[in-house]
């Protein structure tokens, strides 16, 4: 069960139907049952309809962007409920009234689902007080089966090209990251912008309003198929996305998997990703001064750049591929679907 179209062009969405995708190599189908996208909380005024319309699946996946929608109607649900949560209690993005009142709502929910599915480490952590039994299964690192040959010469002319995939939304951090890079030479680096230009229309105007003082500096690529995004993870030099609120950062993954340093806030599930000075370079929130530096680091010394690459790729190594999350994911639905208790976890 998820909000709209799943189709959307966000990691929670990529992240289920990556698993719909591999669901018949497990004997299993994963079919989307939404609820409508409409203004808060008026969703929730149909979740008897949805969750009817879901009752003929054997196990009932609640996404937890719809948790709170749900949740007033799990009383008298027969189906096992799992929870697959990719935010926090309350979710995010959102102003502080609905977050508080999208918290109780969620709280309310768990208690009726046999496990919770987490993304990452941080959520785990963090979900960890609200459930007796919280399970791991963080999303793929590789982008996609295939590639394309080539996403050609992303420097353009210059000695750095950074790679940033992320919707226009202001936890991002794009604004902060135009403004850091605005402070490097020309010369330095071309600076590519991958996402969802029109996620939130009053965001993008102050990007575009930044990015009129970086004519020919910045290539804004809009939302691209995701074989054009593991090309040009594979053509550029490092990666860049200060978002101050990541659950997971899917995209921190593929970047390392694909052997680049990565730059971003200290926040969200980045620390549990990578190490400062190590993987990348990892700055604190809001301080656009370093994240100036960091860039700046990466594009006058090649072999930190090069060092900080094959150490985030040897790390990324311990990250699970699409095909480990699947298998972990399938099993943990088929022991709730036939002994109605999910399996011991045995990870860390």
């Amino acid at each position: 069960m998820t909000l709209g179209d799943p189709d959307t062009q966000t990691g929670g969405y990529l992240y289920h139907r990556r698993l719909a995708d591999a669901a018949p190599r497990y004997g299993a189908q994963i079919r989307f049952v939404s609820f409508p996208d409409r203004t808060f909380p008026a969703p929730a005024l149909v979740g008897r309809a949805v969750l009817q319309d879901a009752a003929d699946g054997d196990v009932i996946v609640i996404d937890s962007i719809v948790a709170a929608f749900a949740a007033p109607w799990l009383r008298s649900v027969p189906r096992p409920l799992v929870g697959m949560l990719h935010q926090p209690a309350g979710g995010i993005d959102h102003g502080p009234l609905r977050t508080r009142i999208q918290a109780r709502l969620d709280r309310r929910a768990y208690p009726y689902m046999r496990v919770l599915l987490v993304a990452s480490q941080s959520l785990r952590r963090e979900l960890g007080k609200l459930h007796d039994d919280v399970r791991l299964v963080e999303p793929g690192r590789d982008v996609a089966s295939t590639l394309e040959s080539d996403a050609g010469d992303l420097r353009c002319g210059r000695r750095v090209a950074f790679l940033c995939v992320a919707n226009w939304m202001p936890r991002k951090g794009i604004v902060e990251l135009l403004e850091a890079f605005a402070l490097l030479p020309p010369e330095a680096a071309t600076l590519h912008l991958v996402g969802d230009d029109r996620a939130d229309t009053r965001y993008a105007s102050a990007v575009r309003r930044r990015l009129r003082h970086l004519d020919g500096r910045v290539v804004v690529h809009g939302v691209v198929p995701k074989e054009r995004v593991a090309a040009l993870y594979r053509a550029a030099d490092a990666f860049v996305m200060p978002s101050r609120q990541e659950p997971y950062g899917t995209v921190y993954g593929e970047a390392m998997a694909a052997g680049l340093p990565v730059v971003g806030w200290r926040a969200g599930n980045l620390p549990y990703l990578a190490t400062h000075e190590r993987e990348g370079l990892i700055v604190e929130p809001g301080d656009t001064a370093g994240l100036t530096a960091a860039l700046r680091r990466l594009t006058e010394d090649a072999q930190v750049r090069a060092a900080m690459g094959a150490a985030a790729r040897q790390r990324a190594e311990t990250f699970p591929t699409w095909e480990q999350t699947a298998e972990r994911f399938f099993s943990i639905i088929r022991d709730v679907r036939e002994t109605g208790d999910p399996p011991p976890d045995r990870r860390s």
